[in-house]
């Protein structure tokens, strides 16, 4: 299994062709955090540091989420998306308030669905007339809901959103229990929604779910179940730069070597790396 690397100039061979990292974050000191957040940075995370990392690794777009800590206001991701607007997709937090003319605002900046994260926070009820509006509408833009919570909890809420026609992207592996692994109910749920046809996951993150720098194995074990079951197009790969609050345990680097421990078959690499997130971000026609 390829050794973790610790150094963003320690590098492991660059992809070839179109590839996407559909899981980053750009921001810098000094932007309004929200008043509810998990993690307060002390460093900037630029869209020029991000992009010359894609350009390092040989990977031709990327995705950028809203990070939790900046809340709803979306304004610094929207500014990247339009200066780098044929390498970038984003993925926006709003409230179920948002009007309609926002989200087509949101929209024509590169904006392709928006994100519920989750963690520490309660499930909302979206069934309720305010959410089953907002998500109406981002099924009408051709929008996924991007979620983000540990696998205990996502039975509720793929049901919910499923049974509203949303398109649906589980972050971080899903977020099994570290102690039960793959054994989790939560993530054992997860598989069986391969049936669905409308749900995707993202193999991210695996420091999220288990103690680094050995969280290689359990991933790739988790990877596989998730192959298994979704195939390779209905997986992607996110880097999950910077990191956040797990910078010290995580690299650029570290990140697509992980991507070679779980997937060994180039082929299937290729359409998780790009097939699949090249149409699903709405990428088509679009080269850097």
């Amino acid at each position: 299994m390829p050794r973790m690397q610790n150094q963003e100039t320690d590098l492991p061979p660059p992809v070839t062709g179109a590839a996407v990292d559909t899981h980053a974050h750009v921001f810098r000191q000094g932007l309004a955090l929200a008043d509810t957040r998990r993690h307060t940075p002390d460093y900037d995370a630029t869209l020029a540091d991000y992009l010359a990392l894609l350009d390092t690794h040989g990977l031709s777009h990327g995705v950028l989420v809203q990070p939790s800590f900046l809340g709803t206001d979306n304004s610094h991701m929207v500014q990247a998306l339009r200066a780098a607007s044929k390498r970038l997709r984003g993925v926006a937090v709003v409230t179920p308030e948002v009007s309609e003319a926002e989200l087509r605002t949101l929209a024509d900046a590169g904006v392709v669905g928006i994100r519920l994260n989750l963690i520490g926070l309660e499930l909302p009820d979206l069934n309720a007339p305010a959410w089953r509006t907002l998500l109406d509408r981002v099924n009408a833009l051709h929008w996924h809901v991007e979620i983000h919570l540990q696998a205990a909890r996502l039975q509720g809420a793929l049901s919910a959103l499923l049974a509203a026609g949303c398109r649906v992207v589980v972050d971080h592996f899903g977020r099994p229990d570290p102690a039960l692994g793959v054994s989790d109910p939560g993530f054992q749920h997860l598989l069986r929604q391969a049936d669905s046809g409308c749900v995707w996951v993202k193999l991210s993150a695996p420091y999220r779910n288990w103690a680094a720098p050995a969280c290689a194995a359990p991933g790739r074990l988790a990877a596989q179940q998730l192959l298994d079951a979704y195939t390779p197009e209905r997986l992607m790969w996110g880097s999950d730069w910077p990191h956040t609050e797990h910078r010290h345990l995580a690299s650029y680097p570290a990140a697509t070597q992980w991507l070679d421990a779980w997937i060994d078959d180039p082929a299937q690499r290729r359409i998780l790396l790009a097939d699949t997130p090249l149409k699903l971000f709405q990428f088509q026609g679009e080269t850097p």
